[in-house]
């Protein structure tokens, strides 16, 4: 089990074509914050149906987009 498991199955049940997520609540969700380790485990998303889209460091969100 992934250490982002919990996220992977949150964004798999929000269903939206498209999701933006704060650090904070990736924070929230996840119970870890977001560290460079999460390049290494955004893999796991695709067998979620979805992949990481924009991570931008500035504003401390990551997009995640449903894969067609």
């Amino acid at each position: 089990m992934s250490k982002y498991s919990s996220l992977w199955e949150y964004i798999q049940s929000n269903g939206s074509p498209s999701l933006r997520l704060t650090f904070k609540e990736i924070q929230n969700i996840a119970g870890i914050p977001v560290d460079h380790s999460f390049l290494k485990y955004k893999k796991e998303l695709t067998e979620y149906g979805y992949q990481v889209g924009k991570i931008s460091m500035k504003e401390q969100t990551i997009i995640f987009n449903k894969i067609d």
